[in-house]
């Protein structure tokens, strides 16, 4: 595999990554609510991971080629990001009071995180446009590796991105208690948006 196609699609996932939306949100929302971050973040990843090998399994396009499929999942997918985002708008904790101090809410974090990424099925269909395209038949490894190690370049990405986003918040927002509430609000005002939007379209 071409270190040239690699570094094309990091290019290309990079941007991705760095454009705010539900992930980005629940970053915000983990870093002003726990201790350690890494729940959550481990959570989305693991989210990603997921996408990435239904990707390579090539279940992702008998998804997108099931309208019923993919309008469940929509709707599940949406109606999960606005539960999450109403909570967020509901209870907006201080920074300092409200940390992981057991290892089941770690749990309940990583398993939310889980369910942004997983339930999102733009993360999918942005997978089976974008991975496929930078593999080649020619290249000596099989497509589906190929598109397993894009998704690991990926996920890398993210990894760092939605670190840095949720500690930054933390630094930035935790001697600030009004401002960390109105932030989490945003963020959760940010998913509720997200999930109307996916609704809207299946409307339409």
């Amino acid at each position: 595999m071409a270190l040239g196609s690699i570094a094309a699609f990091w290019a290309v996932s990079a941007l991705f990554v760095l454009t705010p939306g539900a992930d980005w949100a629940y970053a915000i929302s983990a870093g002003l609510r726990q201790r350690s971050v890494l729940p959550a973040v481990g959570g989305m990843l693991t989210g990603h991971l997921v996408a990435t090998v239904v990707v390579a399994a090539g279940v992702a396009a008998l998804v997108a080629e099931s309208p019923n499929v993919m309008t469940g999942l929509t709707v599940v997918g949406a109606l999960y990001l606005a539960w999450l985002g109403v909570g967020a708008v509901r209870n907006p904790p201080a920074p300092q009071a409200d940390v992981d101090t057991a290892s089941t809410s770690g749990v309940r974090q990583a398993l939310k995180g889980l369910g942004v990424s997983v339930l999102n099925p733009k993360v999918f269909l942005l997978f089976l446009a974008l991975l496929p395209q930078f593999t080649s038949r020619a290249a000596g490894l099989p497509v589906s590796v190929q598109i397993v190690v894009l998704g690991l370049v990926h996920i890398a990405s993210c990894a760092v991105v939605y670190a840095c986003v949720a500690l930054g918040a933390r630094r930035v927002l935790s001697a600030r208690p009004q401002a960390a509430r109105v932030v989490t609000r945003m963020s959760g005002v940010a998913m509720i948006g997200i999930g109307a939007v996916l609704l809207v379209e299946q409307i339409r």
